[in-house]
């Protein structure tokens, strides 16, 4: 592969280093190319990639398909703004509803954006729909949550870097995940309007809940006229063997939040998704984004969701995940140095057997690296494994043969 341009890896690295803000601890690895489950640095070395930009890139990098649309549709119209209509906009609100199932869609850009906007919608709809007193609504969250780092997300958040950027948003109440008692008594509180959870908590390491869960929280909250919001922004579109991790307990939510792979890790698009009931609280000038539903993303989005279908990316990952969890298992019984892993799907981790302020989980990751394979520690001590969900039984393998090389050399 020839390089872009004329700079090494240490050289580039350095320019972020210098010009860049340092709120990132990247892996020393420079990429330049990526194609399906791999991609190549600078010098042209080749990786698997077993992060996919934190689940952003589930139909592969670069897939053809979603990077023609992208190509055809910024020649014809790339923004209008929503100060006018567009002939993209209900098409891809269209097929997004029915793909989804929900009555209507509110479309914005990032993660971060959505789970805000979901926010708003609920709180709207506790004082326009439930009856809640005038800025009272509560939502209730789980400890060690990752929704985003706006302010207001990170109000909620009990992650120690997240101090020194008071005053905080008030209105959130945080129980402990996968826990029904803790959650049975938080609505007990007539002010709570929703129950914001991850499926799947990425973030905090790969943690699944108790099996039933999901849908006894679900019976919890529509017991108290309470909504239930799924945040699937890592958890969605096949990442876990099924469309939405809600799907494995047969939950509907009553908003549901996408991001990161709804557009492939070609475009930055996201979406709050509900029903009639709900979403038409929201009125003109109440909430919006120049860049939201505009028709680039739009139609990206349209081509990455298709890819998920036609070419059965949850089925693969469910297939290819209990292929991984089984390895990974026959291995932790060689070694002391892994104490479980977990997971489901094509979302996994293992828990290196030490602190979380040790080292050893990055310097394995480095070591990783070198031997040709990408993956990032979360939690100090945990690694998180997720390819894209294109990958094949023969590269898992290959990737299972590698990291089973580092973690027993080690």
């Amino acid at each position: 592969m020839s390089a872009v341009n004329t700079l090494s890896s240490n050289e580039l690295m350095e320019m972020e280093n210098q010009y860049g803000a340092h709120n990132y601890h990247p892996i020393p690895v420079v990429i330049a190319k990526g194609e399906g489950v791999h991609v190549w640095d600078v010098e042209g070395k080749k990786y698997y990639d077993f992060l996919s930009s934190y689940s952003a890139v589930n139909q592969g990098h670069c897939h053809p398909k979603i990077v023609q649309t992208l190509k055809d549709q910024a020649e014809n119209l790339t923004l209008t703004s929503r100060a006018f209509y567009n002939d993209v906009l209900g098409v891809y609100e269209k097929f997004l509803t029915e793909y989804f199932g929900f009555d209507k869609v509110l479309p914005m850009n990032t993660g971060a954006e959505a789970v805000e906007t979901a926010i708003k919608l609920c709180r709207k709809w506790a004082y326009e729909k439930k009856g809640t007193a005038e800025n009272q609504a509560k939502i209730v969250v789980c400890d060690n949550n990752f929704h985003g780092r706006t302010t207001t997300i990170i109000s909620f958040s009990n992650d120690p870097d997240n101090s020194n950027f008071g005053p905080y948003t008030a209105g959130f109440e945080r129980i402990p995940y996968s826990d029904l008692e803790a959650l049975k008594i938080a609505l007990e509180d007539d002010n709570v309007a929703g129950f914001l959870v991850e499926p799947i908590q990425g973030e905090a390491g790969v943690m699944v809940p108790d099996a039933g869960y999901l849908a006894a929280a679900y019976d919890l909250c529509k017991s108290r006229n309470v909504l239930f919001i799924a945040d699937e922004v890592q958890t969605g579109i096949a990442r876990t063997g099924k469309l939405l991790a809600v799907d494995h307990e047969d939950v509907r939510p009553d908003i549901l939040i996408l991001g990161k792979a709804i557009s492939g890790g070609v475009y930055p698009v996201s979406a709050v998704l509900a029903d009639d009931h709900i979403m038409e609280v929201i009125k003109p000038g109440q909430h919006g984004s120049t860049f939201g539903g505009n028709p680039l993303g739009a139609k990206v989005a349209i081509a990455a969701l298709e890819v998920v279908k036609d070419e059965n990316l949850a089925e693969n990952a469910a297939r290819l995940g209990d292929l991984f969890r089984d390895r990974m298992n026959r291995m932790i019984e060689k070694t002391d140095l892994v104490k479980l892993v977990r997971g489901k799907g094509l979302l996994n981790a293992i828990v290196i057997n030490d602190s979380e302020d040790s080292s050893t989980a990055w310097d394995i990751c480095v070591q990783l690296k070198d031997n040709g394979l990408l993956a990032k520690p979360t939690h100090g001590n945990i690694i998180r494994f997720a390819p894209p969900l294109v990958m094949t039984e023969e590269q898992l393998h290959e990737c299972c043969d590698i990291i089973e090389r580092t973690i027993l050399s080690w």
